[in-house]
């Protein structure tokens, strides 16, 4: 049975940056789940940052840039937080290794997690295509990246892997 990494947010976990979870309440993520295929991680709370924390988002692209060095994370206030996010991006990369997992299922929209479209740094609400960190890191590292609304298809490429 393939293992998926999961975003712990979704399933229900209290570890987003305002304490919150967004339990995903669905039947084939629930199937999934009760198969003891789920592999909860919170990369951001891995990395060493608090619950909760201020909002944070990638100022100078997306999750490639900032892997790359061209892009930054920082909070709301400016702190830079990039390096939490590597870290986490890091570990999140072990444990999904250590799972044997070829996929896995985040949060859209996060600076870690999200694969189609995050924030554009500025803290206005708009929404960009590009992927968080992790999800970059993942990609590179050939882990495939489905956010939470496209079930359907992590199923499809799940499919395939067994």
């Amino acid at each position: 049975m393939e293992p998926i990494l999961v975003s712990a947010c979704l399933l229900g976990r209290p570890v987003r940056y305002d304490g919150a979870g967004k339990r995903v309440d669905d039947a084939l993520f629930e199937r999934w789940r009760a198969e003891g295929r789920l592999v909860s991680f919170c990369p951001e709370v891995s990395g060493g940052l608090p619950v909760p924390r201020p909002p944070a988002e990638i100022v100078g692209g997306d999750g490639s840039a900032v892997l790359d060095g061209g892009a930054q994370v920082v909070t709301d206030t400016g702190v830079n937080v990039t390096d939490a996010f590597l870290l986490g991006a890091r570990l999140a990369l072990e444990a999904a290794e250590r799972a044997g997992a070829r996929i896995a299922v985040l949060k859209e929209g996060s600076p870690s997690c999200g694969g189609l479209r995050v924030y554009d740094g500025t803290f206005s609400g708009t929404i960009v295509p590009g992927s968080g960190v992790t999800t970059a890191l993942l990609e590179r590292s050939g882990i495939r990246v489905f956010g939470e609304d496209r079930l359907v298809e992590a199923a499809a490429h799940l499919a395939t892997l067994e």
